[in-house]
């Protein structure tokens, strides 16, 4: 973003030049143009935003004088050439389509994915079990809305639907969890009840359907996977499909079926009718692999195995194919699958976030009346992620995650609990805080962790979610993670309705959870720059980064939909509706795709998001 401090100058695309980041001193030759050369000015000279690398931003202007420094005229180019550059590179995200389900907090917008030759959105409708069709194709640069336009737009049209259940014929079907395409072949996940009654522990199922030109689907075949297939993605060349079985328990926690992962392979277009099941035994309690088993993964299943302790997430395959990275969310860790072999090629912890470093400070309460970050020492937040992705940066792997955090609290085993409630180590750094509601007292923590020295107090509080996004190597080594940036980002703009939820306008009710709750994820390249785009679950909207360098992320924007000051209120269980909640916007990104411009009905790369809790499919388009 330009720079309040920068005078304003007229800026002409066709005089744009060279920018560099150096740390070469205040006036050190930047380079070679010709005759002249190019200077590096420090933002002492100028005054303008920092730079990741070195601490300081550095602008190169022409020395035209050849004198090895630059004089007013230089200086006022420089200025020009920085901001010529800005205008040309700033990712902007406005909305050009909006789809409105009139279904509240029933999850009627989830997973979403995009057909190119039929320009068709498929959007996973949770509450009616089949994947909603809407026409994408007549969606055009020229239909940016803003303002209350945006809050109440509806111009994108369901076709029709794509009836799982009716085609699979199967009894104890229950909702569809996830889809993917690739090219004209489609996947769905639906899960289904078992034999005892229990609604989602039975193995549940992929159908595959083949798009035609106008996105119809025909269906074809469908596979059994694991229990609660929760998220399916093709590879990159699409000869596999991946499937994330969380294996989640019932409420009473006395049937709890086995996390896994299913691997249906696709030979010429066509997938296999039985799935190659990748389990977890073999870390089992004196089984093969018990000994690879890290401390800092969490396993808390009352009477469970390892096997049916993990509950795989999501899923993200690497650019070769030949690695998938699947996130344990409960468990806080990531499993590495070799494609190849088809095996768990490692687990990876992810440790904890120390909440005590001021980067890394928190507001921890929604009763403190007020923005209030404070950096705890002793304090932590799992990272959990939900959604991951990948990609390749200097031919390695990276992972991206989105931290959003979970609990196990189910009506027969709960792990949470408030932070006023744990017997703390008499020494912790935070024992009053923790009795004070307006501090740490009423922040969501777990019972499970915390105790490092086996004395019966905690050592350590330990919370869910990191409120972040991160990368991770290939080896689970951190890189990057965005501090507390989504929390001061929203609080600086939204004011007293940062860390909102996402049922009704109450203001800071979720900082003693986990906050804004950053769940979807997409990633998409644009030029040459890799953005990613981070779903903020509770408070609405997303965060853009730039993660061209894993090691160099710089902030984009913040996009939200939704008016703070609409009156309102969702029942989640059962979607009634106190108000109106048509005049909130957009409420609980769930699902995220990134459509490249070569795929685009725009010409133009888009991002097409599903909302949940207000059953709306919004569509950005994005530009330069």
């Amino acid at each position: 973003m330009m720079n309040k401090q920068f005078k304003l100058v007229p800026l002409f695309v066709g005089a744009c030049w060279l920018t560099a980041c150096a740390d070469d001193g205040d006036n050190g030759a930047a380079g070679q143009d010709g005759s002249n050369s190019l200077v590096a000015i420090s933002s002492l000279a100028i005054g303008h935003e920092q730079c990741p690398l070195g601490g300081k931003m550095i602008v190169t202007g022409l020395d035209i004088n050849a004198n090895g420094s630059l004089d007013d005229n230089e200086i006022d180019a420089a200025q020009t050439q920085y901001l010529c550059n800005q205008a040309n590179n700033k990712l902007t995200a406005q909305l050009i389509g909006r789809f409105q389900s009139g279904i509240y907090g029933l999850s009627a917008a989830e997973i979403v994915d995009f057909h190119a030759k039929s320009q068709r959105i498929f959007v996973v409708n949770a509450q009616s079990g089949k994947v909603d069709v809407l026409d994408g194709s007549s969606l055009q640069i020229e239909d940016v809305v803003t303002g209350s336009g945006a809050l109440a737009l509806n111009n994108i049209n369901k076709l029709h639907e794509v009836d799982v259940s009716d085609d699979l014929g199967l009894e104890r079907l229950g909702g569809v969890n996830s889809i993917s395409i690739y090219q004209d072949l489609l996947a769905v996940a639906i899960e289904r009840g078992d034999v005892a009654g229990n609604s989602k522990q039975g193995n549940g199922y992929v159908a595959f359907y083949r798009l035609d030109n106008s996105g119809e689907a025909t269906y074809i075949s469908h596979a059994e996977v694991g229990a609660l297939p929760d998220n399916v993605v093709f590879n990159p060349d699409g000869s596999l499909l991946l499937v994330a079985n969380e294996g989640e328990p019932n409420s009473a926690y006395d049937v709890d079926p086995e996390g896994s992962i299913s691997v249906i392979e696709i030979v010429d277009g066509v997938p296999a009718t039985q799935a190659i099941l990748i389990d977890f035994k073999e870390f089992n309690l004196g089984a093969s692999r018990e000994a690879e088993l890290s401390p800092m993964i969490k396993l808390n299943g009352p009477g469970a195995t390892v096997a049916q302790d993990f509950e795989p997430e999501y899923i993200a395959v690497s650019e070769d194919s030949r690695k998938a990275f699947v996130s344990l969310q409960e468990n806080n860790a990531i499993a590495v699958i070799n494609l190849v072999d088809k095996r768990i090629e490692q687990l990876l912890p992810l440790g904890l976030k120390h909440y005590g470093l001021e980067t890394n400070k928190i507001d921890a309460s929604d009763k403190d009346g007020r923005v209030n970050f404070v950096a705890y020492q002793g304090v932590y937040g799992m990272y959990q992620p939900d959604t991951i992705q990948s990609y390749q940066w200097q031919g390695a792997n990276f992972i991206v995650t989105a931290n959003e955090g979970d609990a196990r609290d189910y009506a027969g085993f709960s792990e949470e609990a408030r932070a006023d409630d744990l017997a703390l180590d008499p020494m912790h750094p935070q024992l009053a805080a923790a009795q004070d509601k307006t501090q740490l007292g009423r922040l969501k923590v777990t019972t499970s962790l915390g105790d490092t020295d086996n004395d019966g107090d905690f050592d350590q509080i330990v919370s869910y979610g990191a409120r972040s996004f991160s990368i991770w190597d290939g080896n689970g080594n951190q890189v990057f993670d965005s501090g507390s940036d989504f929390s001061r980002i929203t609080a600086a703009i939204l004011g007293d309705n940062f860390n909102n939820n996402n049922d009704e306008n109450k203001g800071d009710s979720r900082s003693d959870d986990k906050a804004g709750e950053p769940e979807a994820l997409a990633i998409g390249q644009i030029g040459d720059v890799t953005y990613a785009f981070i779903g903020l679950e509770r408070n609405g909207g997303f965060m853009i980064y730039d993660i061209s360098n894993p090691f160099d992320v710089s902030f984009v924007d913040y996009i939200v939909n939704r008016d703070f000051n609409a009156d309102f209120e969702i029942n989640t269980d059962n979607g009634e509706v106190t108000g109106d909640a048509s005049l909130a916007g957009d409420l609980g990104p769930e699902g995220m795709k990134f459509v490249a411009a070569s795929d685009s009905p725009t010409g133009e790369p888009i991002l097409i998001i599903g909302n949940e809790v207000s059953g709306t499919t919004s569509v950005y388009a994005l530009g330069l």
